[in-house]
């Protein structure tokens, strides 16, 4: 009795992993890509490009209607020597995607463009709204000492979405779509 309910247990737990296993396999690493740090007459500017963060599963998930946001951490910090360095700036902006079943399109919201409402048919053109940051000013230039050393710090995640109860059920593959890159810096000299 013992030896039969430790193999039923045995096989599951195999069945289990043979199922699980290759999903996280073909998991995609998310990463920050060109990112770029630069300035007008009056503000300091940064561009970045968020590359890996779709998967079938997550498109599939926007395909049936939940909505998905992505968040962007951006630090800017004045480096000193011998101390902590100083916290300047602290920037969160979020990108978030729906789509309409009905009038078969996409609604993307970012953050830093006053939560403007951008609808496209392509699933393409969305997908880079939500991926990239095109000039989004961090400080104004008068904040900043000359000469100094700074340093960038960004990161970008898949934020927490709350489905309704009874759709945990359904869409169990929810949690399999969570990303999150690694932090990443760039030192400069103003």
């Amino acid at each position: 009795m013992l030896r039969r309910r430790f193999s039923k247990t045995t096989f599951a737990l195999i069945l289990i992993l043979m199922l699980v296993l290759p999903v996280m396999a073909a998991a995609q690493e998310a990463a920050l890509t060109n990112i770029v740090v630069t300035n007008t007459r009056d503000d300091l500017l940064v561009y970045m490009n968020v590359e890996g963060a779709f998967t079938a599963q997550m498109k599939e998930a926007i395909l049936s209607g939940v909505p998905t946001t992505f968040s962007f951490f951006i630090h800017l910090f004045m480096a000193r020597n011998f101390w902590f360095d100083k916290e300047i700036a602290d920037l969160e902006v979020t990108h978030t995607i729906k789509y309409d079943n009905l009038k078969k399109e996409f609604d993307v919201r970012r953050s830093w463009e006053q939560n403007k409402s951008k609808t496209t048919k392509s699933f393409t053109e969305a997908r880079k709204w939500m991926t990239e940051i095109d000039s989004l000013s961090i400080i104004a230039l008068s904040r900043l000492e000359k000469g100094a050393q700074y340093q960038l710090r960004a990161k970008a995640e898949l934020s927490e979405y709350t489905l309704p109860f009874y759709l945990h059920y359904v869409l169990f593959f929810v949690s399999l779509w969570d990303f999150e890159t690694d932090w990443y810096t760039i030192d400069f000299i103003y």
